[in-house]
């Protein structure tokens, strides 16, 4: 039998990016996304409602998480479901939690002109947000002006 686990969310940060680090060094950040909802009932009536989601990030994009991120910025987030269980220390019984575990980390606009960017897992330690470098302006448009443009010979790849 196949298995998938996917999860697909765009929401807003609840809170700023929590950094901590593993005794090993790995970068982990704890984020908190809120997911709105809205719909009519049989009545016609607008009707929301809100989830929120613990994610977690690792490694270098738990680090631009935190560099980049903060309370109330959207984000979307593809990742996979994860159980975490404990024995709660008050109480001593088990205790359990469903999270999600990010696997690519996309920034979305801000409406400050901020744009979006994004990085996945895959990325590694070299990979950098989107938006660092990146216009925050419409999908194509014009040319640009080739008056300043100088071509390289050497290649990088």
């Amino acid at each position: 039998m196949a298995n998938l686990n996917k999860v697909l969310l765009l929401g807003n940060l609840t809170r700023d990016p929590e950094l901590r680090y593993t005794p090993k060094g790995t970068a982990v950040a704890d984020i908190a996304v809120a997911i709105n909802r809205v719909w009519n009932n049989e009545q016609n009536q607008r009707q929301e409602e809100t989830t929120f989601v613990d994610i977690t990030l690792w490694g270098r994009q738990a680090e631009i998480a935190q560099q980049y991120l903060s309370k109330g910025r959207g984000v979307f987030i593809e990742g996979r479901l994860q159980m975490d269980t404990w024995e709660d220390k008050a109480s001593g019984q088990k205790r359990s939690k469903l999270k999600v575990v990010a696997e690519n980390l996309q920034f979305m606009p801000d409406g400050k002109g901020n744009g979006g960017g994004g990085i996945s897992s895959s990325q590694g330690s070299q990979g950098l947000p989107a938006s660092r470098g990146a216009s925050s302006g419409s999908m194509g448009g014009s040319p640009a002006d080739e008056s300043g443009f100088q071509e390289e010979d050497d290649i990088p790849f």
